[in-house]
């Protein structure tokens, strides 16, 4: 078998919808070394979309199509390097990351997993014909508008299919709801069904699933197949809307990130993922809203979080564990008086050393990241290492005595403590 060839970046982006993309712009734009890897199509599903009006800054709308090539376009000016092709491993832990291709190893400082996700789908004969832009459409916010005064079909029950369905009312003329219960029961909350059947412009096909889409270029008809009878019924319709749940392209990364339930990642508002230097963003992440203009806002984070991690990883080793000299950290709290009256005793300390000892500085809050490193979660705290860069001695232990006590344990050359 052919050894793989190796390549080095600072970022690696897995996926290229619009949180990648955003990701990728940020980080190009810092001047990272940065490669964006997607498996089949730049933009994502954000692509299928016929029209999106809801995207701040274009107030005529703008197709999906033409908006995700903007962004790609931004990316590449940027410097950002795109590869086509299908991740089949990653290994996330340690200083270096691996994302691993049919034909390639890359190894980076930071990962960013924006691999985004897919709707779950009837499987119903010629389906596949008509996704997304030819008729099927998994986003009432996005193409609602488009179908006004239309007749559209909505496949389900649940909150997020009767939800939908009451909001394609405000555009759509008929609102047929295909059904797989008996009359009157849904997969929703009861005021969500009560509402809907209360809606005049919502019809209910019970007890039905799809058994097939029909149309020439475009669709035309879903025939719903009545569950109970056998029979077959071709509805002509001009959308057909399915909200039978949502998929995270996340299988590559069960067993190696903080998943919920449903196997989406699970981050923080910083997008981390509880493995330093690996970010989520977009619809991968568990969130509620999946919009590209949230894609976007949770990609920006990332990048700006990938770009500091890489630099504080910098400041961390060749600053704050530099191996010239013993080091002494003093962790402290710029708005704490207590704490930051103890600056001026840390510096003298550092000087009755005569160059044998390094003082570093860090403001918990400002450099919140350089603490946990240090796994420093109070101020104020001193740590000690010596000069190979090992930390040895983590204390809340901040007077004089004590702070000299410990270096001279360290030193070549110990001093009298005098307090």
């Amino acid at each position: 078998m052919r050894e793989k060839t190796v390549e080095q970046y600072d970022v690696v982006i897995v996926g290229g919808g619009p949180s990648g993309l955003t990701a990728a712009i940020y980080c190009g734009r810092a001047r990272l070394k940065t490669l964006l890897i997607e498996k089949s199509l730049i933009g994502g599903l954000a692509t299928y979309t016929n029209e999106i009006e809801n995207y701040p800054g274009f107030p005529d709308g703008t197709g999906g199509l033409q908006l995700m090539e903007l962004f790609h376009k931004q990316a590449k000016k940027f410097g950002v390097k795109i590869k086509l092709t299908d991740v089949k491993n990653v290994e996330l832990e340690g200083d270096v990351k691996k994302v691993e291709t049919f034909r390639t190893i890359y190894e980076a400082k930071a990962v960013i997993v924006a691999a985004g996700g897919r709707p779950r789908i009837t499987r119903a004969t010629d389906e596949e014909r008509f996704l997304f832009d030819k008729g099927i459409s998994f986003c009432a916010t996005c193409d609602a508008a488009a179908n006004t005064d239309k007749t559209v079909m909505v496949i389900g029950s649940g909150d997020a299919a009767i939800e939908e369905g009451m909001f394609l009312s405000k555009f759509a003329k008929e609102i047929i709801v295909s059904v797989i219960h008996d009359e009157g029961k849904m997969d929703c909350n009861e005021i969500a069904r009560d509402q809907a059947l209360a809606n005049p412009k919502m019809t209910f096909v019970w007890n039905s699933m799809v058994d097939a889409f029909e149309g020439e270029e475009r669709l035309e008809r879903v025939v719903l197949k009545d569950l109970k009878t056998g029979e077959k019924k071709p509805i002509t319709v001009d959308t057909c809307f399915e909200f039978i749940g949502y998929e995270p392209n996340t299988e590559i990364f069960v067993g190696k990130l903080n998943m919920s339930k449903r196997n989406y990642v699970i981050t923080n508002e910083r997008m981390e993922t509880g493995i330093p230097g690996v970010f989520a963003c977009g619809d991968v992440r568990e969130k509620d809203l999946k919009q590209v203009a949230t894609a976007v806002g949770d990609g920006a984070v990332a990048g700006v979080e990938a770009e500091k991690f890489i630099a504080e990883t910098e400041v961390f080793r060749n600053q704050i564990l530099q191996t010239e000299r013993i080091g002494l950290i003093y962790v402290y709290s710029a708005i704490d008086a207590p704490s930051r009256e103890l600056l001026p005793m840390m510096r003298e300390v550092e000087e009755a050393y005569h160059g044998q000892v390094k003082l570093n500085v860090i403001d918990q809050y400002k450099g919140k990241s350089l603490c946990d490193r240090l796994a420093c979660d109070v101020e104020p705290m001193t740590a000690f290492y010596t000069k190979g860069g090992e930390v040895v001695e983590i204390s809340s232990k901040c007077d004089k005595r004590s702070v000299m006590e410990m270096l001279n344990t360290l030193v070549q050359n110990p001093i009298e403590v005098v307090i």
